[in-house]
């Protein structure tokens, strides 16, 4: 399995090395050459989303991510990037997203809850982050809430998180992820 993440602003790293520790390759995009690579999957990394927006127009990747994600590719956006999956920008997924609804860097915090699908006790750190104001299809499916604010959605092959599971050490959110795209590739053999 081969995974491609956004590097372009944000914690792309930090989803790197938790993929390196799965056993997983990846490579980065930084341009649209890099983007031509083959690829099982796409991580789209927190950050800030309207920097991120601006440079996938500027390098000319916006429309060829677009269009490979509304075809199908596995993605997992976190935080930045469930606002990039979101209406506001590649739009998508079914989601409407309020940006920055926890506030400042000051507003940042941890905590742990259930995720449908994944389990109980999964670590969330949010930093600066969203949460998703509205499903707007029944096309997507909500695993997470904290406060009764949305906080993880699933949309076929498309996965958020308003949290940023990267910066913890418990790899359940990016192995289902992985069980995501695994699943996929059975179901097409």
């Amino acid at each position: 399995m081969r995974i491609a993440v956004l590097a372009l602003q944000g914690a792309f790293a930090e989803h790197v090395q938790m993929l390196h520790r799965l056993g997983v390759e990846t490579f980065e995009v930084r341009q649209l050459n890099d983007w031509h690579q083959h690829k099982d999957g796409l991580i789209l990394p927190g950050g800030e989303s309207t920097t991120q927006s601006k440079l996938l127009h500027e390098l000319g990747l916006f429309q060829p991510l677009r269009d490979d994600i509304a075809n199908g590719l596995p993605v997992f956006g976190t935080c930045a990037g469930l606002i990039m999956l979101s209406q506001l920008h590649l739009a998508t997924m079914d989601i409407e997203a309020e940006r920055n609804a926890y506030g400042r860097q000051l507003g940042s915090f941890h905590t742990s809850a259930q995720v449908d699908g994944v389990g109980m006790g999964i670590p969330m750190t949010f930093i600066r982050a969203p949460y998703i104001k509205q499903v707007l299809t029944t096309r997507c499916r909500v695993l997470a809430k904290v406060d009764d604010r949305i906080v993880a959605a699933r949309q076929g092959r498309q996965l958020v998180t308003a949290f940023h599971p990267e910066l913890d050490s418990d790899t359940r959110i990016h192995e289902y992820y992985l069980s995501m795209i695994k699943d996929d590739n059975d179901e097409q053999e």
